[in-house]
């Protein structure tokens, strides 16, 4: 069965089990890029849902719409807001018209249910069309970004949510690490003593850092424009409608949604992605080290540091046995350097507005969308694949620190800087250890003062001792 739609290019053939219509059909047509469609985000279809249904109770109060329009289309909408009818979001993320083929898509897909919903055919917009009811009083350019933002913000609470289980699993080895002993470094050399305790806890602490700055994100993203139709001016929207549909978004959603004071600046502004952006690209950054350093601590067995011990996930190699590689952070890293490379689609795009509109969002979606879906996964795979699963070698790195030039540095105080550098630069040249130097050989201090001084208290939060 099928049924013939028209637009004002002319007629076109539709499936009649398909709710979305002609329009749409002509964006999944036209739009062959990423071949990942509007489907595969499903908080944009819930996102349009409630933008759609706050429009349509504002047109209802505003009598722009009449109440059984406006009543098919809120029920219609509910639908899509439950996840219902996903697989008829078709088309493109990327795709040209700034949006409008999604929107379009939208509007037809709510509009066929709709009619459906009263007895009516697919098709019949005479009774609910697309364009003139469920888009009344609005245009792509407030209706997508509205919903694009809400779409973020549903995205971010569930990402937001992986990230504080990997930093409360970084706290958790941060108190099981707290009394092994361990050399910090710099520059990838040695420096002074601390505990692996303090260094997980420092990962735990960075990553609760970029929870807030994701935080401060997401205030940016509740200021919108809806309401300001095609270019800021309100054009086809009735008085007090603006406000009213924001009222009703905020209402629907919990979210406290702002109307932008500068409907004209806030059409066309898109520093709000930029903004987020930013802070994907920041978290990235910040995982990279962190991944970097659990590769590091763990490498060997036998010929690195081998500090900590990573979960054993599959074999690592197909010629040489036994070996196995720190693939979650590998892969975690990797997934890190596709979000900062996406931080400059976003970049560009943003910077490509023209006028009164930009038309990039859509790849600005894409990327944010495509980032956010990336990094929670790996996120996830780091928390639960890796994280959870480290051991300690307590014993290599306590006696690591007691080998190490670098403990010179807590005789400072007793000896002064010009012998503690002396005594490091005999230690390297002949292969002494400092314990050798200063107490059996030049016996500088006493074995008291030593222990006094190398106690494990003191070597992970040191105080002044003076001789």
């Amino acid at each position: 069965m099928a049924r013939i739609e028209k637009d004002f290019l002319g007629e076109r053939e539709l499936p009649d089990n398909v709710y979305y219509g002609v329009q749409t059909l002509r964006g999944k047509e036209n739009f062959h890029i990423t071949g990942l469609t509007m489907s595969r985000e499903a908080t944009m279809v819930k996102a349009f849902g409630y933008v759609k249904k706050a429009a349509a109770m504002a047109n209802r109060d505003c009598g722009a719409l009449s109440g059984d329009v406006a009543d098919a289309i809120i029920k219609a909408c509910d639908r899509l807001i439950a996840g219902e009818f996903v697989d008829q979001f078709v088309t493109d993320f990327i795709q040209g018209g700034a949006g409008t083929s999604m929107n379009m898509n939208t509007n037809e897909v709510i509009a066929n249910v709709a009619l459906e919903m009263i007895g009516k055919k697919k098709g019949d917009y005479t009774t609910i069309n697309p364009n003139d009811h469920v888009n009344c009083s609005q245009s792509t350019n407030d209706a997508y970004p509205t919903a694009f933002r809400l779409a973020l913000l549903l995205r971010l609470q569930e990402y937001t949510q992986t990230l504080s289980r990997l930093q409360e699993a970084l706290w958790e080895k941060g108190k099981e690490f707290d009394r092994v002993l361990k050399m910090g470094r710099t520059h990838l050399q040695d420096a002074v003593p601390m505990s692996l305790g303090a260094e997980f806890h420092g990962f735990a602490t960075t990553i609760g850092e970029e929870i807030v700055r994701i935080q401060d994100s997401c205030n940016m993203l509740r200021e919108i424009n809806l309401g300001a139709t095609a270019i800021g001016t309100s054009v086809n929207a009735p008085e007090g409608y603006p406000q009213k549909a924001v009222h009703y978004l905020t209402r629907l959603t919990n979210v406290e949604f702002v109307l932008a004071d500068d409907l004209v600046e806030a059409t066309s502004d898109t520093g709000a992605y930029v903004l987020l952006s930013g802070v994907l690209k920041r978290t990235a950054v910040k995982l990279t080290k962190i991944c970097n350093d659990l590769r590091l601590l763990a490498s060997g067995p036998r010929c690195g540091f081998n500090e900590i011990n990573l979960p054993q996930l599959q074999p690592g190699s197909s010629i040489m046995p036994g070996k196995v590689n720190p693939v979650i952070p590998e892969v975690v890293n990797q997934t890190s350097f596709f979000v900062i490379g996406m931080d400059l689609t976003v970049t560009l795009a943003a910077s490509a507005g023209q006028l009164q509109l930009n038309v990039m969002e859509p790849v600005i979606g894409y990327a944010l969308f495509s980032s956010i879906y990336a990094m929670q996964n790996a996120v996830d795979s780091l928390t639960e694949h890796c994280v959870k699963g480290i051991t300690a070698n307590e014993e290599r790195t306590k006696a690591m620190v007691m080998n190490s030039l670098g403990i010179v540095t807590q005789l400072s105080p007793i000896l002064g800087y010009k012998q503690c550098a002396e005594i490091a630069r005999e230690g390297f040249l002949k292969n002494k250890s400092v314990h050798d130097i200063v107490v059996k050989e030049k016996k500088l201090i006493t074995q008291e003062k030593w222990d006094e001084v190398f106690s494990f208290e003191n070597l992970i939060h040191p105080h002044f001792i003076k001789s």
